[in-house]
């Protein structure tokens, strides 16, 4: 539901843009996608060595092994299996993005060393006491907000024992808690460039193409959309969990 709202509001906003023209779309179908693939072993390759890492993903609790040590390690096995030369792969790394991320997280890292973040959940629950209805809506929203302007991962770890401690002390269902959290930090990370991992990688790629795309253009277009995504988030939740 969501995906066709916001798709169908993006086509209001670049109504204007989106057209074609009869030569265009001629020249798409003259594309013959087998011939795109230049290397079919190493295609193979590739699916193999990702599913393995997807597998990974879903077993890292059993493997005992975090997820980007998955990642790295399926990474480095394609190098190898592939035959690639390092300083190749190492040249096609977007460090740029890599670089961004590592500030944006040693600035977040702060935030949270510093107790931020949690005295804006403490504050959140403070705020709602042990009113259900009250308490969902908070989350969803500030979970929202927060995750538009910080990465959701230290607010989600943050909020999920205190959500805990709260269910314990207060015996409030915590299940619809859980959907506000995950739609609230999942949503709202559409909102800015910088609110998710996928906004500023798909930015960096668009730069290598001449194309810029700044944060204030960004935010006025997204941020609205992910506003109204949460407002039906919070109709959805309203209907479904009935405090």
């Amino acid at each position: 539901m969501l995906l066709f709202f916001t798709t169908y509001a993006f086509v209001l906003i670049y109504k204007k843009k989106l057209v074609t023209t009869p030569q265009a779309m001629e020249k798409l179908m003259r594309i013959d996608e087998k011939g795109l693939i230049k290397d079919r072993k190493l295609m193979l390759q590739s699916m193999g060595v990702l599913t393995v890492v997807i597998a990974g993903f879903l077993l890292h609790r059993v493997l005992h092994m975090e997820s980007a040590t998955i990642a790295l390690t399926g990474g480095i096995l394609l190098m190898f299996i592939s035959g690639s030369k390092v300083e190749k792969v190492l040249h096609q790394v977007e460090w740029k993005t890599m670089f961004f991320f590592t500030g944006l997280f040693i600035l977040v890292g702060g935030l949270k060393a510093t107790g931020a973040i949690d005295l804006l959940a403490i504050k959140v629950l403070d705020v709602t006491g042990d009113n259900g209805f009250l308490m969902m809506m908070a989350i969803l929203w500030v979970s929202a907000i927060a995750s538009a302007f910080i990465d959701n991962i230290p607010f989600v770890t943050t909020m999920i024992p205190l959500l805990k401690k709260v269910g314990e002390l207060s015996g409030i269902d915590l299940y619809p808690m859980w959907w506000a959290l995950s739609l609230g930090a999942c949503l709202g990370g559409n909102g800015t460039i910088i609110g998710a991992s996928a906004n500023v990688i798909a930015v960096g790629m668009c730069e290598e193409h001449k194309i810029k795309i700044s944060f204030k253009e960004y935010f006025k277009a997204a941020f609205p959309v992910m506003l109204f995504t949460i407002l039906i988030s919070s109709i959805y939740l309203a209907v479904i969990f009935r405090f």
